[in-house]
């Protein structure tokens, strides 16, 4: 998997906690992919428990529930002699 997909999901996380995403239109535009690349992230995000919802007021996403998603890998959680990429979504 390409970097720039986890540096899209943070920059996606990013905005969605300071509700500065924009309208989709220009969220998209803004990550340089797609409306429907975005609306994938979403799903994608929102598949792994993120409770993202839409201000149609704000015109921005965000987060109903505090938190963001924490992508990194962590030695601590892997038994001896395997290398796994974890996925954590801290609430």
């Amino acid at each position: 998997m390409p970097k720039r997909y986890f540096d899209r999901l943070q920059t996606i996380d990013y905005l969605i906690r300071i509700k500065g995403t924009g309208k989709p239109a220009q969220l998209a535009k803004r990550l340089r992919i797609s409306e429907r690349t975005l609306y994938e992230f979403l799903k994608m995000m929102k598949e792994l428990g993120a409770p993202i919802e839409y201000d149609r007021y704000k015109e921005s996403y965000y987060y109903s529930e505090k938190g963001g998603f924490n992508v990194r890998f962590s030695k601590n959680l892997i038994p001896a002699g395997m290398m796994l990429l974890f996925f954590l979504i801290s609430w």
